[in-house]
C-alpha cells in the first residue's frame, strides 16, 4: 500500500513537471521566433529561379538583387533550377524551410501548371506565401514582313477564310504566347493550327521562313527583329498598351475589345514563413522596384516593374489559375 501511494505521488509530480516544461516551451517558442525574425536576414538568401540562366526571369532576378541585397544588408544568391515548366524549382521552394532564406522568382507558368501538369507535387495556391509581383509583360503579335496581313483585322479575315490553314507558333501548350493565341481564336471565332517550338528564336525563324503565319512573342525577343524589318508587329496583348512600346496598338483597340493578356513575375516564400519576414520583404522589394536604374533595366527587357501587397498577389494567383484553367479546358487541353 505504501508503495502504491509512493508511485501515485511520483506520477502526480511528473505530470506537474511535464506541464511546467510544456508551459515554459510554449512561452519560449514565440520568443525564439520573434528573435529569429528580428535578426533576419543574418545569412545569405537563396532566390530560386525555376528556369535557365540567360532567360528573362533570370535576368530580372539578377537586376533585382543588385538593389535588394544592399537594402537588406545581406547577399542574395540566384539559384537556377530549371525544368518541367518551372515545376522543379517551385517544388524545391515548396519543400524548403519557411525561414525567409529560400525564395521563389515565379514566372507565368506558375499559374498555368495546375491546368497542364498532372499530379503537380504542390498546391500552387496554398503551398507558397505570396510576397509581391515584380514585373508584368505583354506579348507582341507578329507576322512575316512580306505577309499581306497588316492588321489584326486582316489576320482574323484570313483565318476565317481558311479555317485551320493558318499556323501559329509558341514555346508550348500553356505558355503565355499559346494562351494569348487561344484567347485570340476564341474571341475572334477562328481556328488556327498550333506548332510548338523549343524557344522564341525558333519561332522567329519560322515566321521569317513563312512556316507559320503568326505568333505572340515577348518584347525582348521580338523588337530586334521588328527594328531590323524581318517581321511585322501587328498588336500588343495588354489592353492598356505599353509605355515601353507606344507605337504598337493593343489588340483590344485593333478588333477584339475584350482582349487583355499579360504575364507576371512574382516573389514567393514557402507557406508558413513568418509574417514579419514577408512584410519586410514586401516593403523592401516594392521600394527597390521604384529605383530609376532598376526601372530602366526592367524596361530594357520589355518588362514593366510593378509591386503589390501580398494579398493582391494571392488574389491574382487564385484568379489566374481559374481563368487560365477555363480557357485551356475550352481549348481541349488536358493535364499531362
Amino acid at each position: 500500500m505504501q508503495f502504491h501511494c509512493s508511485t501515485q505521488s511520483r506520477r502526480q509530480a511528473m505530470k506537474k513537471i511535464m506541464f511546467a516544461v510544456s508551459l515554459a516551451l510554449a512561452m519560449v517558442q514565440p520568443a525564439l521566433v520573434h528573435g529569429q525574425t528580428q535578426s533576419w536576414p543574418d545569412q545569405p538568401i537563396h532566390l530560386i529561379v525555376p528556369s535557365g540562366a540567360g532567360g528573362i526571369t533570370d535576368a530580372l532576378a539578377r537586376i533585382l538583387i543588385q538593389k535588394l541585397s544592399p537594402m537588406l544588408g545581406q547577399s542574395i544568391i540566384v539559384d537556377n533550377r530549371p525544368g518541367a515548366s518551372g515545376v522543379i524549382g517551385s517544388s524545391y521552394v515548396a519543400r524548403a524551410k519557411p525561414n525567409g532564406y529560400t525564395l521563389l522568382m515565379a514566372f507565368p507558368s506558375h499559374v498555368v501548371n495546375p491546368s497542364t501538369v498532372k499530379n503537380l507535387p504542390y498546391d500552387t495556391a496554398k503551398d507558397f506565401a505570396p510576397i509581391t509581383k515584380v514585373g508584368s509583360v505583354a506579348e507582341i503579335l507578329l507576322t512575316n514582313k512580306d505577309s499581306p496581313l497588316n492588321s489584326v483585322a486582316d489576320l482574323i479575315k484570313s483565318a476565317k477564310a481558311h479555317p485551320g490553314k493558318l499556323n501559329y507558333g509558341s514555346v508550348g501548350v500553356g505558355s503565355l504566347g499559346d494562351l494569348c493565341m487561344l484567347l485570340f481564336q476564341s474571341q475572334a471565332k477562328i481556328k488556327m493550327t498550333h506548332v510548338a517550338y523549343k524557344g522564341e528564336p525558333q519561332i522567329l525563324s519560322a515566321l521569317i521562313r513563312g512556316d507559320i503565319q503568326a505568333a505572340f512573342v515577348s518584347p525582348i525577343a521580338a523588337m530586334a527583329m521588328v527594328k531590323a524589318g524581318k517581321v511585322k508587329a501587328l498588336a500588343i496583348s495588354d489592353k492598356q498598351g505599353s509605355a515601353i512600346l507606344p507605337q504598337i496598338p493593343p489588340v483590344a483597340k485593333a478588333g477584339l475589345p475584350e482582349f487583355n493578356v499579360t504575364g507576371w513575375n512574382a516573389i514567393f516564400a514557402p507557406a508558413g514563413t513568418p509574417k514579419p519576414i514577408i512584410d519586410k520583404l514586401n516593403t523592401t522589394i516594392n521600394k527597390a522596384l521604384t529605383d530609376p536604374e532598376l526601372v530602366k533595366k526592367f524596361q530594357s527587357q520589355g518588362v514593366n516593374p510593378i509591386g503589390c501587397p501580398p494579398e493582391v498577389l494571392q488574389q491574382a494567383v487564385v484568379h489566374d489559375i481559374a481563368s487560365i484553367g477555363k480557357a485551356l479546358k475550352a481549348a481541349g487541353v488536358q493535364p499531362k
